[in-house]
């Protein structure tokens, strides 16, 4: 096996340039440590042989072609306000550590599109699908949509575990790694009992506000903002009371950053977003969006709440999503998610800003909090 070591990563932070000086996205170093990695693990995968080689290529492909390096950006973001310094030894180390958050973002997207039964991913074929159209293409015998799903549940437990490889083989000072074991291990807890909620709650029609929003927590908050930046946190040795600064800004934001998704998933353009339009109406999802427009449709209008229980997970037409969208604007849904991202992000802010990180940090993150609670995609 090749010895991991980023030296691209080290270029750029040695010449003082790059992605990581003065840029809070760091896609450029994440994505270079990223296949610095995949790039280590070349050697161990071609022993294996078969089709394994392809197929892994397919994974190394699936995490590097696209995303906005959310996680790493907000961990490393975290570790910066919490004192780290991009100068220090350690630096590259933590970077390392940042970017392996990628891997478990893969593994849950992976696995996501299975159980959503998605065909599309960043204006691309889903890993399912691919691997079911690459099984019909060549002819092979079984079926091709079981072929395309066990492929992809393989390799999302693969990007799981090499996400902890990444982490373990990243350099860390052994204090630092001890401190962020129990933080990356409840995150991963967090991520996957999250998933559990929102299959359980859509197949026992769960429709509460509630259970909509304790999904959003540990499904996508916990994973996306608050232990990412925690993560930063723990690995620059930062008290408790910025952890739980850190944590209250994460929730609140990342909670707001689910609910924006909530609404592109209804609303969003598939030129942008990269999915099919009203993909989450088709679904069945159940989001704080559809759980109000239900709350109010059964106080105001008995009508719209039929229609949206017997439409919602079913084959819509566009025609039909045009509808639906209609009768969840009327309802008043959009507006009352609208001004629960506005609450959440506020009271986010109020958290970070009387907390005791760094200037520079809180403008960062006050500019990725805008970024994630408005974007477009």
């Amino acid at each position: 096996m090749r010895e991991y070591r980023n030296s691209i990563l080290e270029a750029e932070l040695s010449a003082g340039t790059g992605p990581l000086v003065g840029d809070p996205s760091v896609v450029g170093a994440v994505e270079a440590a990223l296949r610095e990695f995949f790039e280590s693990r070349r050697d161990m995968v071609a022993s294996v042989g078969g089709g394994y080689p392809e197929t892994v290529t397919t994974l190394e492909q699936f995490v590097l072609r696209g995303g906005k390096r959310v996680r790493p950006a907000f961990a490393w973001t975290g570790w910066l306000g919490a004192g780290g310094d991009p100068a220090a030894t350690e630096a590259h180390a933590v970077l390392r550590a940042c970017a392996a958050l990628e891997l478990v973002q893969a593994c849950a997207l992976i696995h996501d599109d299975i159980i959503d039964s998605s065909r599309t991913r960043r204006g691309y074929p889903t890993v399912h699908v691919e691997f079911a159209d690459r099984h019909g293409r060549n002819g092979w015998t079984g079926d091709a949509g079981q072929y395309g799903t066990n492929v992809a549940i393989l390799l999302g437990d693969l990007a799981l575990a090499w996400a902890d490889d990444m982490v373990r083989e990243s350099g860390l000072p052994h204090a630092a790694a001890t401190r962020l074991a129990p933080v990356w291990s409840a995150m991963r807890t967090e991520v996957l009992g999250g998933q559990l909620l929102d299959i359980g709650d859509e197949a026992r029609g769960a429709e509460t506000v509630e259970s909509a929003m304790r999904i959003n927590r540990y499904k996508t908050a916990a994973y996306t903002i608050e232990r990412p930046l925690h993560i930063g946190a723990a690995l620059a040795g930062a008290d408790s009371e910025l952890i739980d600064a850190y944590r209250r800004f994460g929730a609140d934001v990342g909670i707001a950053f689910q609910l924006r998704d909530d609404l592109l998933g209804v609303f969003g353009d598939p030129d942008v977003t990269g999915k099919p339009s009203g993909d989450d109406l088709r679904e069945g999802k159940r989001t704080v969006l559809l759980a109000v427009a239900l709350e109010r449709a059964d106080a105001e209008s008995p009508d719209a709440a039929a229609l949206l229980r017997r439409s919602i997970g079913t084959r819509l037409t566009e025609t039909d999503v045009v509808t639906l969208r209609t009768v969840i604007t009327d309802l008043g849904a959009v507006a009352d998610v609208e001004r629960r991202i506005d609450a959440l992000t506020a009271d986010g802010l109020d958290a970070l800003d009387t907390s005791s990180a760094t200037p520079a940090a809180k403008a960062t993150l006050r500019q990725m909090a805008d970024a994630a609670t408005r974007r477009t995609s």
